[in-house]
């Protein structure tokens, strides 16, 4: 294989087999595609996506043709059947670029498109002069997913799903779900989903059309069992929870990932699932369905409690994901759902249909093959469901989301893993912008394609990351000098105080001035005090102990912040040259907002004799008013971002967590 680092261009996911030859191929200033109608590509997408490319990058006007009376430079085809046995895994291609010509071969539609993605990324890299080279390339997962919150917050415009389900096809990914709690525009259930910008039905379906054309399945994805908080306020519904006394409590997004989950021993809870998933499924041209049924806390401690102390928590979940699973089945779809509690009680393993599938997800940056392995040996069919770690903040954890991915890939590979779903999670309000995300995905490209992939046979970890985060720079950027990347990664690295903490500080307060003891019980410095139910806490000694507790974080917000300025002056050029102006936006307003929180988390800690009031941030005002109005105008800023991408859906829950922010800085400047 020819190493990246003797190359100016790159291929992600790299190939399993690459063999570059001298010379290069300069490609004819008109000519065409022929794409073999034998592919199964009725709108010729495939042609069309090339033509495209080369049109961008070189101004040339390709024509499309098929048949064997209109040759063309380039070719597409779908292989006899003398070809090799091992071009027989789905998603397989050759690829040949030489003198003669361009010519992908697969045995499938997918081998066709996947062979077509690499041939684009050489062009929007190379222009009309590619490299004489032999590509042998097939896939190590057969299902390489993406799984996109649509829900927390943040509901995307069906332009920017396009532009996403683009995004994925150009890296070979083959399946995507959006996760969906309140938004979606049920019938009947206008309650829940009212203000949150919902998908439609309409939009389902020419979204499922859209993907289908892309290679791309788009499988249905709705919380059926927990996540129901929203649901679970309403007045039509309430009665339906754990814990419908709660139902009037503020807004809490920490609570909200917490306090969620069906009565499952009332029977109105399983009619109010099955419509759900009635109804949703019968937009999407797939047969699998994912119920979710994942975290489900408040089982068996609320309403249900009476029932769960007569079968155990355990039965009680198992008979419920077992209901739900065998009404799909009865209706000739393949259910899915989340692992977290099967996992959590072992015998529910047991139980399981033949025809599910678990999502065996793990988010730890050192993960472990533990749960893999143990799912495998209960003979239960899994995808692994790794994160891009960008939940809870304005810039995305780059080390965390590829040591996350690398490994899970690894472990799920080894355990005989039906294929991967990379999770992208909008936690608290999904304050990370969907752009952030972009390199989290394709590393869980790479992996899902080749989980030991190891460019020039480097087995340092850290390098052969920092060789990854090169060709992202490259293939994804434009970055001819292949840093863009490292320095997103440098700058995330200087978050010190994030949104996380920052929700935790403000949400200790309960609206009346005292601590909101179900926030403090989420805050790991806080719990040992609340251990004893004899123990109570003030507001003012709750975030007291948080902010001692992030004494050493704080006190290297100085420093944090003026490496993350020297990021934001380094990738400056960097972006001006690539010529991608919403890239750019976003980024920068990321990095701002991020020198802005961490200089939120340093006046709260002098607010709280955390630091020496002297101590301050030579490079900004200690003037909290002065800080306030930063905050306030950053957030106009952050709005016009949002747009680019999401319908306003809740918006405005993070400007009133910024204005809330701004306005203790007010008070404590008093």
């Amino acid at each position: 294989m020819t190493s990246e680092n003797t190359r100016e261009w790159a291929i992600i996911p790299e190939p399993s087999s690459i063999t570059v030859g001298e010379g290069t191929v300069l490609l004819p200033y008109a000519d065409r595609v022929n794409e073999s109608i034998a592919i199964g590509d009725g709108d010729y997408l495939l042609a069309r996506q090339l033509v495209a490319d080369i049109h961008s990058v070189t101004g040339f006007d390709w024509d499309v043709a098929t048949g064997d009376m209109w040759p063309g430079f380039i070719s597409l085809h779908i292989a006899d059947s003398g070809a090799a046995e091992e071009d027989g895994i789905p998603g397989a291609y050759t690829l040949t670029v030489d003198t003669n010509g361009i010519a992908i071969t697969a045995r499938d539609f997918e081998g066709v498109r996947n062979g077509v993605q690499t041939l684009r990324q050489l062009i929007r890299q190379n222009g009309v002069v590619l490299p004489v080279l032999q590509v042998e390339d097939a896939p190590a997962y057969q299902i390489r997913g993406y799984y996109l919150d649509a829900t927390r917050g943040r509901v995307p415009t069906l332009a920017w799903l396009k532009q996403w389900a683009d995004k994925l096809c150009l890296y070979k990914y083959n399946q995507l779900q959006l996760y969906i709690e309140h938004t979606f525009a049920f019938d009947g259930m206008s309650e829940t989903w009212r203000g949150s910008s919902p998908l439609t039905p309409a939009d389902i379906v020419e979204f499922d059309q859209y993907c289908a054309s892309l290679g791309i399945e788009l499988v249905p994805s709705v919380s059926t069992f927990g996540h129901q908080y929203v649901a679970m306020r309403t007045q039509e519904l309430r009665e339906l929870g754990e814990f419908p006394e709660d139902a009037d409590r503020p807004f809490s997004f920490i609570e909200r990932m917490r306090h969620h989950t069906l009565n499952v021993a009332d029977d109105r809870a399983f009619a109010f699932s099955t419509q759900l998933v009635d109804s949703y499924l019968q937009l999407f041209r797939t047969k699998r369905f994912n119920i979710c049924a994942d975290e489900t806390f408040d089982l068996g401690k609320g309403k249900s409690k009476q029932e769960a102390q007569r079968v155990g928590v355990a039965t009680l979940y198992a008979t419920y994901v077992g209901k739900l699973c065998e009404h799909l089945s009865q209706q000739g779809h393949e259910p899915m759902f989340w692992g977290d509690i099967a996992i959590e009680m072992p015998e529910i393993l047991e139980t399981l249909p033949n025809n599910v599938t678990l999502l065996n997800w793990q988010y730890e940056s050192k993960a472990t093959d533990e749960k893999i392995q143990l799912v495998a040996k209960a003979g239960a069919k899994q995808i692994v469901c790794p994160a891009v770690w960008g939940w809870n903040a304005l810039l995305p954890r780059i080390d965390d989301a590829w040591n996350n991915i690398a490994r899970i890939a690894r472990y799920g590979r080894d355990c005989g893993a039906e294929g991967m779903l990379v999770t992208d999670w909008g936690d608290f309000g999904h304050v990370n912008d969907p752009r952030m995300a972009v390199p989290g995905m394709i590393f869980g490209a790479q992996y899902a394609w080749n989980p030991t992939e190891n460019i020039a046979g480097d087995t340092d970890e850290n390098s052969a990351e920092n060789d990854l985060l090169a060709r992202i720079s490259r293939v994804e950027y434009d970055d001819c000098s292949a840093r863009f990347v490292t320095l997103l990664r440098s700058a995330s690295a200087q978050a010190a105080f994030t949104w996380r903490e920052l929700v935790e500080y403000l949400e200790l307060d309960d609206g009346t001035g005292n601590c909101n003891t179900e926030v403090a019980q989420t805050i790991p410095c806080l719990t040992d005090r609340l251990a004893n139910p004899g123990n109570a806490l003030t507001l003012r000694e709750a975030r007291d102990r948080m902010m001692r507790n992030m004494a050493t974080t704080i006190e290297r917000i100085p420093q944090a912040n003026r490496k993350l300025q020297q990021c934001m002056v380094e990738i400056a050029p960097i972006m001006a040259h690539i010529g991608k102006p919403s890239i750019a936006a976003a980024v920068r307003i990321a990095m701002e907002g991020q020198l802005l929180l961490n200089r939120v988390g340093f006046a709260l800690a002098g607010a709280h004799d955390v630091r020496d009031a002297h101590d301050v941030d030579d490079q900004q005002s200690s003037d909290c008013c002065a800080l306030a109005r930063d905050l306030e105008c950053w957030c106009e800023a952050y709005a016009k971002e949002w747009a680019v991408t999401s319908q306003p859906s809740e918006l405005h829950r993070i400007q009133e967590t910024v204005w809330k922010a701004a306005d203790e800085l007010r008070r404590i400047s008093k």
